[in-house]
């Protein structure tokens, strides 16, 4: 690692210790063998070479190729994960987002699921509407039976979701949509009550300015039926809801868990630039990408805090202000246009369809990270009327630059090829454009990470946080920015630090001086209508959707939702995600004031810290279970029916993983004398991956302890089989390393290691 900071001293030790677990390439054994100047200069390669399909020198390609290694190399620019994981390698995949097609058939809705795992196999996240499904017990003629519904098929997506993982890295992301107007959308609403289903979903509903306008005048409207787009009859008349009923489920849901989020249909096709060809039906998994089916699209953000540059100024405590550096800005949007466009060529796309449409309309999606901090350096609060100017004037400099570019590139490269079926032709005497769409705003969970700024145009989630590592040993996490700051203005403490861990925002800390606490709010600073004025300013400025969390404190109430969702309708934004602090069932808090809640409900009696004393003599079961080190025998004896402890055996698998093993069954055993549920333990043990995972009966076991919890759920559960989950929704701290988990944009995303999931 020392060597690899001495060639790229930007990077940090989390950038390093990211890049080393996700994304540099390792051998068979599962050691690293790239650095991080080896990735991007790998990925630079890869990306400058379709130059020469336009008529590019090999000097000329060579300049593009250290064009693009510095844009990564000195942090200013970052493509997607995909591309960064998957060029000049054997997979060759690089876009993240799909839209997929389902049909009202049992072939188009299998042709899909097997698509989706294809997907799902490379790295990409896909989207689906399912308003084309006829709804549940609608009548199927050419059987004489009756359908299941788009939420039965759901969950088929959802299983095969489960069965697939990606390169070893993350599993599989969807966006489930359904419109407004579907006869099930009742139960669409509904279907993630119980968070453990679909959990590899994210839902939307898909809102037309009809239904808004029904909900302002309290109006019924029509269900329709989705293979006629007629009124759906049931008993001999039209199914009609209220229209306002149905919008406060939408917001008690989101209030209550976080979905659905909504997506407004008829804004988002009114910016489709190719609406002859198709109409927007779903968007990518995290919502801020609308595509047409088989369509997919390359992203890539400019890290705003290397975009700005010190003046001079006498007049200022420290001599310097910081400004937007305009000419690196402009120069790094054309350089990161020419990028993305390249990767349309050097992409390898699961599917011939995709590659097809992909290359028919050829969207990219240009969008920033790093907006918190660039504000901070600039002195200016995040939700003062001064960084709303600031914001547009930013992202409409980064899509006119952008558009420009794409214009100049058809010079050599020619436009999209359904240019002549966009709003752009004006019967001929339109801009050609290279690039149906050119900017977007994604979330930028990972490669926020490895850059070392704030994730997207979000603010800071907290500005100093309590991290809870294995030994149950508290470390606090401090912003640097605000560490450096404090260190200069002399307010520096660790006493300090840990006080503002607890609730993880300095706004009531006096001895922050104002001016410090006005720079750094946290999203619960902000208020929610001022969160959706951010999204709202940003997305005037671009030719897709913008993806942003309207983070809303525990406290915030449903009327807090319901202002949100209209302001956003109000205000021009394409879609809206609310995530209330706390509101998934049994969630662990994210500061230490509000896991101080969780204790003292965990006071309950129902978890006694008294050990009880082993019987000499015990009766229980012995069962076998096949794994990827062999077969492992389980004994489970017990005391009254209920498991007392854990004895386990795998067989000639080496003395690691013996010991490994009587170390897993003897913190169980202690568990279970101490009066732990077994529930608990299992839902602790299970889905825990490792290196040689093997189906046997029942699916997947990935690994001892997986097994290990088969075998306590089969006699002492309900005898049900497993659902595996990475990680359940409710779980607020990384399953891979124990660290805080940040709800961005429909996903969850640890900060410290990496690990994301949709």
């Amino acid at each position: 690692m020392e060597e690899v900071k001495k060639t790229l001293p930007e990077l940090s030790e989390n950038a390093l210790k990211v890049l080393e677990r996700r994304y540099l390439a390792k051998d068979g054994k599962g050691n690293v063998i790239e650095t991080p100047e080896g990735l991007f200069r790998r990925v630079a390669r890869i990306i400058s070479a379709p130059d020469q399909t336009f008529g590019a020198t090999p000097e000329e390609v060579k300049e593009s190729e250290e064009a693009f290694y510095k844009m990564m190399a000195q942090l200013q620019f970052m493509p997607n994960s995909p591309t960064l994981m998957n060029a000049g390698r054997p997979l060759g995949q690089l876009s993240a987002c799909f839209v997929l097609p389902i049909d009202d058939s049992m072939e188009s809705i299998f042709t899909t699921v097997k698509n989706t795992a294809l997907i799902h196999k490379s790295g990409g996240g896909t989207g689906f509407a399912f308003s084309r499904l006829r709804p549940q017990n609608a009548v199927v003629a050419s059987t004489s039976g009756v359908a299941s519904g788009p939420i039965s098929f759901m969950k088929v997506i959802n299983a095969a979701t489960e069965a697939v993982k990606q390169g070893g890295t993350r599993r599989g992301a969807n966006m489930g949509v359904l419109r407004v107007d579907h006869p099930d959308i009742i139960k669409f609403i509904n279907c993630k009550d119980d968070l453990s289903e679909l959990t590899n979903f994210n839902i939307s509903v898909a809102i037309t300015d009809a239904f808004m306008e029904a909900v302002e005048n309290d109006a019924e409207y029509d269900m329709l039926d989705p293979r006629t787009d007629t009124a759906f009859v049931v008993d001999g008349k039209p199914l009609r809801l209220k229209a306002r009923e149905v919008f406060e489920q939408i917001l008690e849901h989101a209030h209550t868990t976080g979905e659905p989020g909504v997506m407004f249909l008829d804004r988002m096709n009114d910016g489709n630039p190719v609406s002859q060809v198709g109409l927007y039906e779903s968007t990518n998994p995290c919502g801020e990408q609308p595509l047409l089916p088989y369509e997919s699209c390359n992203l890539g953000s400019i890290n705003l805090s290397r975009m700005i540059k010190a003046v001079v100024d006498s007049g200022t405590e420290s001599m310097y202000r910081y400004e937007v550096d305009w000419d690196l800005l402009d120069e790094t949007v054309e350089k990161s246009v020419h990028f993305l466009d390249n990767v349309i060529e050097a992409n390898r796309y699961p599917l011939p369809e995709i590659d097809a449409n992909t290359k028919s309309n050829r969207k990219i999606g240009l969008g920033v990270m790093g907006w918190a901090d660039m504000l901070i350096m600039m002195g200016l609060r995040y939700d003062s009327d001064e960084a709303y100017e600031l914001a547009d004037k930013v992202m409409g400099r980064i899509n006119e630059v952008g558009h420009n570019k794409s214009r100049e590139m058809c010079k050599k490269r020619g436009h999209f090829p359904l240019w002549e079926r966009s709003r752009f032709y004006g019967e001929g005497t339109g801009p050609e454009m290279r690039n149906s769409t050119i900017t977007t705003i994604a979330p930028t969970g990972t490669i926020s990470i490895i850059t070392g700024c704030s994730s997207g145009i979000e603010p800071l989630f907290a500005v100093s946080y309590v991290r809870t590592v294995m030994d149950n040993d508290k470390l606090i996490e401090v912003n640097p920015t605000f560490e450096k700051m404090a260190k200069e203005r002399g307010f520096y403490s660790q006493e300090l630090m840990e006080r503002i861990a607890e609730v993880g925002s300095v706004q009531h800390f006096e001895e922050v001086p104002e001016d410090i606490r006005a720079l750094f709010v946290t999203s619960h600073d902000v208020l929610p209508k001022n969160h959706v004025r951010m999204q709202a300013v940003w997305q005037k400025n671009v030719d897709n959707a913008v993806s942003k969390t309207i983070n809303l404190p525990n406290s915030a109430t449903l009327d807090d939702v319901r202002d949100a969702y209209l302001t956003a309708y109000q205000t021009g934004c394409k879609g809206v995600t609310v995530y209330r602090d706390g509101c998934r069932a049994n969630q662990v808090l994210s500061t230490g004031k509000t896991a101080k809640k969780d204790d003292a409900a965990a006071g309950d009696g129902k978890v006694s810290p008294k050990k009880k004393n082993r019987p000499e003599d015990l009766h229980g079961i012995t069962s076998k279970i096949k794994t990827g080190y062999g077969n492992l025998y389980v004994t489970v004896n017990t005391i009254d029916g209920k498991p007392f402890e854990v004895f386990a055996q795998i067989g000639k698998s080496g003395y690691s993983t013996m010991a490994d093993t009587e170390a897993i069954c003897r913190l169980i055993s202690l568990g279970l004398r101490s009066g732990i549920p077994v529930k608990n333990i299992v839902n602790q043990l299970k889905g825990i991956g490792g290196a040689s995972p093997v189906f046997g009966k029942g699916g997947l076991i990935s690994s001892i302890p997986d097994a290990i919890a088969i075998i306590l759920h089969k006699h002492f559960g309900n005898g049900n089989t497993i659902e595996h989950n990475e990680t359940d929704l409710d779980n607020e701290f990384c399953p891979d390393c124990n660290m805080r988990i940040e709800h961005e944009s429909g996903c969850l995303v640890c900060r410290s290691c990496g690990y994301s999931k949709c």
